[in-house]
């Protein structure tokens, strides 16, 4: 819960991009690893995360969650259905 009302917080501040008229949606994330720690994104369309906006959340989880200095990972991967 905690990890999606920060993901909430970093997508309010800032939008994700859109390309061509489709704009990213970040449902919901999961930890799924501690060291390094390691978040899964559920979106509509990976091929639609930039990398400067996943590094924008990197160091958005980083800020948050006390985690300066340590690596982060970050998987994108779609939602199925």
């Amino acid at each position: 819960g905690v990890l999606n009302d920060c993901l909430a917080d970093a997508v309010a501040i800032n939008e994700p991009p859109s390309d061509k008229g489709r704009r990213l949606k970040i449902y919901y994330a999961t930890q799924v690893a501690v060291k390094p720690p390691t978040f899964v994104l559920f979106v509509n369309d990976p091929k639609l995360m930039h990398y400067s906006y996943k590094r924008y959340l990197e160091n958005y989880f980083r800020k948050t969650f006390g985690l300066e200095g340590t690596p982060l990972h970050l998987i994108v991967r779609e939602k199925t259905r």
